[in-house]
């Protein structure tokens, strides 16, 4: 009895008590497909009627089930209510199968007698089929209104529905589906730095126009009055080779951004790395070229997502027939490499190989110079020292 209790326990300990990549993967803001993690509590409830206010966003940004279910409901319900009117006046007007009906009785609609034709006449009449077996008589004005203003209700339906579904098929994020970052973030030696590297790549050959690169560094900080920030925003200068801003982005980049003494982080180690508690949120925003609609790619990193002393793998490489190609099987692959153990590890280092430089220097400078001797002498040769002549 006692050993059951004690592995349900350990069940429960192992339940609720994870990694620290695992808690940090729950409390991630950005997920890596770009998506917010945040929901919003103690709204008002007149608040939600904002939503509806903004239908034409609401009805844009829901998802696809709901926008089918919109459509088969938005035309089925018109159908059926429009259906019960023309229904009302078939019975108002006596037409319906088994009323007394008088001798030289006008009917409005032909061969509306029932619920059933009176619906399937007023899915003919708002998809304009016209099969020819009911329609009006021109002897009731009612109806002739009522095929109007289902007319224009039927034409508006489409024309908003058409647009719902041509506005989130062509919704600039779906081109974001096309940009991918590296998997992992990688800290190495870059051109007598130390950087923090992240790839991305255009798995389209259309470019994205005027495209930036920036980053925002996710963590809880504490201001000098006590006050704790939650998910305090600290911004992340990345640039490439050619810049930062209007990339040519038609292959596979390599970001970087330089840890010096302005950088967030710079007091990090590498052994250090993995305990710390961030997120660095990594942006990218551009026009796409087809179709001229902007968007923006984001994705996160946690510690856990960054490896100290890696560097990536080359991936493009030159065919023989003079293409270049991008191999994407190492795009998120690294190799190790020698890296500094932390930041004032390497300035310490370069300092001192400066300081040994400049010495070295100094002393090859004294050498070709030479060194005064105050004691020597100047002795004067006379011609009269006789030369020996062969």
């Amino acid at each position: 009895m006692v050993s059951l209790s004690s592995s349900r326990m350990i069940q429960l300990l192992q339940g609720h008590i994870q990694p620290a990549g695992h808690r940090s993967c729950k409390t991630r803001l950005v997920t890596k497909d770009g998506h917010c993690n945040i929901e919003f509590g103690n709204i008002e409830y007149s608040n939600h009627f904002a939503y509806l206010v903004d239908f034409w966003t609401t009805f844009v940004e829901i998802r696809w089930r709901f926008v089918l279910l919109l459509f088969v409901g938005s035309f089925t319900g018109s159908w059926f209510i429009f259906s019960l009117l023309w229904y009302w006046i078939a019975k108002s007007n006596g037409d319906l199968t088994g009323q007394n009906r008088t001798d030289g009785h006008v009917q409005c609609v032909d061969n509306v007698n029932g619920l059933t034709t009176a619906f399937l006449y007023s899915l003919e009449t708002q998809t304009t089929i016209g099969y020819g077996g009911r329609a009006l008589t021109g002897h009731c004005a009612g109806t002739v209104a009522l095929i109007i203003i289902q007319s224009l209700i039927g034409v508006f339906i489409n024309c908003f529905m058409c647009g719902v579904i041509l506005a989130k098929i062509s919704l600039p994020k779906k081109r974001s589906k096309t940009v991918t970052f590296s998997n992992t973030a990688v800290i190495c030696l870059k051109k007598g730095s130390l950087c923090l590297l992240i790839r991305v790549a255009n798995l389209r050959k259309t470019l994205l126009i005027g495209s930036q690169i920036y980053g925002k560094l996710l963590r809880t900080t504490t201001t000098p009055d006590g006050e704790t920030i939650i998910l305090d925003q600290v911004d992340i200068d990345f640039m490439v080779d050619a810049g930062k801003d209007n990339l040519f982005f038609v292959c596979p980049l390599t970001l970087y951004h330089v840890i010096d003494r302005s950088s967030p982080f710079y007091e990090l180690s590498a052994d250090s790395l993995h305990q710390q508690d961030f997120e660095l949120v990594v942006f990218l925003d551009g026009t796409a070229e087809s179709t001229s609609s902007f968007c923006q790619v984001r994705t996160s990193y946690i510690p856990q997502e960054i490896q100290w002393g890696h560097s990536f793998l080359p991936i493009i490489s030159r065919t023989k027939t003079g293409k270049y190609r991008v191999d994407f099987s190492n795009f998120s692959k690294s190799v190790r490499v020698t890296t500094p153990h932390c930041v004032r590890c390497f300035e310490t280092d370069s300092e001192q190989r400066n300081h040994n430089s400049h010495n070295q220097e100094n002393h090859s400078k004294q050498e070709k110079l030479g060194i005064d001797n105050m004691g020597f002498q100047v002795i004067d040769i006379h011609d009269s020292v006789d030369i020996t002549k062969m």
